[in-house]
């Protein structure tokens, strides 16, 4: 794999999460006292501990989890590779937690019906599994089954970045509505999965054997 095609991918996930980690920076900053850049919203008064949290944590985990991808940080740089597997795994674990946390004891997001609340109880559930698991076979040195379920973890916690997409798109054809609004956000975790299942399953690539040369006329 080229150094080019190496640090695609990365820089996919930075553009993927800008917008829910920019919004969620905002939100802090308002939350601080600063400016008013973005809507307000009557649900966090105060400095709501869990909100905070799941702002922080989930940055943490999006932002350098994406660096975990890159081949040559893995290959040449293992200790940071096992150093920052930690970080995100404790980072992990608190997206799904303060998410678990918010959706069972702070009004839902106005325009959302019950099926989302499901949907946030079960993905934050399923996020938090998946990262037991994968740390657990990481400590088994089982790197193919770490590697299933850490990308599994991470497709989860980052598909705010594609549900910008699948409900911005969806709603322009479908309209809004409760049940379409929640099945557009569901969208996003399926599209996540999907892809993370492929890359798990697709065949490794090898590099081809350079050729041996021949010295013409050697024995």
């Amino acid at each position: 794999m080229s150094r080019r095609t190496g640090w695609a991918l990365p820089v996919a996930l930075f553009a993927l999460c800008f917008v829910p980690v920019a919004s969620g920076s905002l939100r802090l900053v308002q939350l601080a006292g600063g400016p008013e850049i973005m809507p307000a919203d009557d649900r966090w008064a105060g400095w709501p501990v869990a909100l905070v949290v799941h702002i922080a944590s989930t940055a943490v985990f999006a932002l350098v989890g994406a660096f975990q991808f890159v081949p040559a940080i893995r290959r040449r740089h293992p200790g940071w590779h096992r150093r920052a597997g930690r970080v995100i795994a404790v980072a992990g674990l608190m997206v799904a937690g303060s998410a678990l946390w918010l959706t069972l004891f702070h009004d839902p997001q106005p325009g959302t019906g019950p099926l989302l609340l499901v949907l946030r109880l079960v993905v934050a559930s399923a996020m938090a599994g998946c990262l037991v698991t994968g740390v657990v076979a990481a400590r088994r040195r089982d790197v193919a089954t770490h590697r299933a379920w850490m990308i599994r973890a991470y497709a989860l916690a980052v598909a705010a970045g594609t549900q910008v997409f699948t409900q911005g798109f969806g709603e322009a054809v479908v309209g809004q509505g409760e049940l379409r609004g929640d099945l557009l956000k569901a969208a996003g975790w399926v599209i996540n999965l999907a892809v993370a299942e492929w890359v798990i399953r697709r065949p490794a690539r090898r590099r081809a054997p350079r050729p041996v040369p021949v010295v013409v006329g050697s024995r």
